[in-house]
């Protein structure tokens, strides 16, 4: 089925109001109350996505500027770019932050709602399609926004699991193989089935990756899913269920975003 770009969008935007809902009302020591990724607070973390939506628009307006501004940035020095990402959202007040974040998620959609699904945007790795950058965008700000839930200590009412989870579990499959090339191993080829019971408000069938036959096995609750593969939960942590050495393994080094291997969280930390 062909791609629906602008009711993917909708669901970002409600990703993003979503999150923002937890975050307005702020005062500034709230902005800076730390969060489960080492070293960053609330006011990182908003920066951080506001600046990766920006980065994303340029992308795709002007892919010639943002590889010789953003992509070659990080060719040169990764760790310096990345360091200016998270000065420049420390030097803003929590609220400034929060606008500037407003402005580039505004701006990202209005850019992407009008794209062929299929159009290939540059990125830090590799190309993406129109209709992927979306959805990861979508992950990241659900993962993110994790980290502010648990930094504030929100109970899971705050921001409720929704269908959307669908997109955070559906990118986390596709990255299987990235996952093990992070790590410096050769992926697998034989797959690994997934079967997740949506979020009760949602209900429904099974969500359902993978050939029915696979002797691997992943199956249990799409938050947990989610939360392991954005590393956000230890799998110790949850009630999912791996059958076979390759889905064990897999829920162990798994990610569903780019990048080097992340710390994750101990066995515990949020049990």
């Amino acid at each position: 089925m062909p791609v629906d770009l602008p009711a993917l969008c909708d669901d970002l935007a409600a990703e993003h109001v979503a999150l923002d809902a937890l975050v307005a009302d702020l005062d500034e020591p709230g902005w800076r109350t730390p969060t489960p990724a080492v070293g960053w607070d609330v006011r990182d973390t908003i920066g951080h996505l506001a600046f990766f939506d920006e980065a994303a628009t340029l992308a795709a307006r002007d892919p010639a500027a943002f590889e010789r501004d953003m992509s070659g940035g990080v060719a040169v020095d990764a760790d310096g770019f990345m360091a200016s990402v998270v000065e420049r959202a420390r030097a803003m007040a929590g609220s400034d932050v929060l606008a500037w974040w407003r402005s580039a998620r505004s701006s990202f959609l209005a850019t992407f709602r009008v794209l062929d699904p299929s159009t290939r945007v540059p990125w830090f790795g590799p190309p993406m399609s129109a209709a992927s950058k979306v959805t990861a965008r979508l992950m990241e700000t659900w993962a993110h926004g994790q980290d502010v839930v648990d930094g504030l200590g929100l109970p899971a009412s705050a921001r409720p699991a929704t269908v959307r989870l669908r997109h955070v579990a559906h990118i986390a499959v596709g990255a299987r193989p990235f996952s093990y090339m992070a790590h410096g191993m050769e992926p697998p080829s034989t797959p690994v089935r997934v079967e997740l019971a949506p979020p009760e408000s949602v209900g429904g069938d099974a969500w359902v990756w993978g050939p029915e036959d696979a002797p691997d096995r992943v199956s249990g609750p799409a938050l947990d899913f989610c939360l392991v593969l954005t590393q956000r939960r230890h799998v110790e942590d949850t009630a999912l269920v791996a059958s076979g050495a390759l889905a064990e393994e897999w829920l162990r080094i798994g990610q569903a975003f780019a990048g080097p291997p992340g710390e994750g969280r101990r066995p515990g930390q949020f049990g």
